[in-house]
């Protein structure tokens, strides 16, 4: 297996990418989900993010909108009541209330026969690392708003730099000019992780968008919205532990008391890992053989990658290995003595 190819099997996301190639031309190793192919510079340099812990791109679906009045409080809600500029596809800003209630207008559900509103539009975050520059993360997501939604799509941008993590929130309007309804799903996220870091990396920042199994991390990705509530939880705005987590924390005790097992998902996340491994391992044999010295000192990179990360644990395993160093350091701590019995009391001897 050549660099190429073991790149790709190592990085390859968890779903089924499917590819045209032409018929006339020469079968090509495929490298990104979505853009391009594999060639000797592209894979030795995607192969150096990875193994060198360049920044990752996050990109959440956030929520959904239902109807003009809940478009609106969104609206509102990303602009920080007019104090954060909100970018139309058309490069205007969005000013004063008056406008935001004329975009939520139309963007809502006019048909008055439905039962309920359907979805008006689709709220989406995209995130980089403390320290990246927040103007060059707005204009990869406004570069990548236009190429892959202006066509069919308005939508609106909003940069937040209220927290160490730059951000932008994007918001598509969910009906298209065709009728077709933005519905992103995990192959349309994965592209636009991509296309993200594709779009930084033009602008001079460092980023890569793998899967987490790619990096030697297991499963651990929570909903938006139980995030939200272990959030209340950590403030005190709520003392009810979440249903997930008790479940979670249920579990873990009872495979820490030899009571369970752990969920199957992470057996094929141990055997996918060693799978990457070999691919990566593979990759470096490539490398070595090249005899130039970039090439050994990639090499010499991807093996300490993989010293550092010699299994794959996900959230429900951690979650139980810290339960049973628990249970183990509570059988290890030493009874306190039982307390001597009080003397009887024989009264006042009178």
């Amino acid at each position: 297996m050549g660099l190429e190819s073991a790149l790709w099997e190592a990085s390859r996301p968890a779903f089924r990418v499917r590819y045209i190639h032409d018929p006339t031309g020469s079968p090509l190793t495929p490298l990104y989900a979505s853009y391009g192919v594999a060639n000797p510079r592209t894979a030795r340099a995607k192969l150096a993010r990875i193994v060198r812990h360049a920044p990752e791109v996050v990109v959440k679906v956030t929520g959904r909108q239902r109807g003009g009045s809940h478009v609106k409080a969104h609206l509102e809600y990303i602009g920080r009541k007019g104090a954060v500029d909100i970018e139309t596809r058309d490069g205007e800003i969005l000013t004063t209330k008056d406008d935001i209630a004329e975009r939520a207008a139309e963007w809502s559900d006019t048909l008055e026969w439905r039962s309920r509103p359907t979805v008006s539009s689709v709220s989406l975050i995209f995130s980089m690392p403390e320290g990246t520059d927040p103007e060059k993360v707005l204009g990869a997501v406004r570069a990548l708003a236009n190429a892959e939604l202006s066509d069919n799509h308005d939508y609106v941008l909003a940069l937040h730099t209220d927290t160490p993590r730059p951000h932008v929130h994007l918001t598509v309007q969910a009906e298209g000019l065709d009728r077709t309804r933005f519905n992103p799903r995990p192959v349309q996220l994965h592209r636009f992780r991509e296309r993200f870091a594709r779009e930084l990396r033009e602008r001079g920042v460092a980023a890569e968008a793998t899967p987490r199994r790619a990096r030697g991390r297991g499963i651990a990705g929570s909903s938006m919205a139980l995030v939200k509530l272990r959030a209340r939880l950590a403030s005190g705005a709520s003392r009810v532990m979440t249903e997930s987590d008790r479940r979670t924390n249920e579990q873990a005790i009872a495979v820490a008391r030899g009571q369970a097992e752990l969920p199957p998902f992470i057996a094929k996340g141990k055997t996918r890992w060693q799978e990457i491994r070999q691919a990566y391992e593979q990759a470096a044999a490539a490398l070595n053989a090249t005899g130039q010295a970039e090439d050994r000192t990639l090499a010499g990179d991807v093996c300490g990658f993989l010293d550092k990360h010699p299994d794959m644990k996900a959230t429900p395993e951690i979650f139980a290995a810290h339960h049973a160093r628990n249970l183990a350091a509570a059988r290890a701590k030493p009874e306190p003595p039982a307390p001597e019995p009080l003397p009887r009391d024989r009264g006042r001897g009178w």
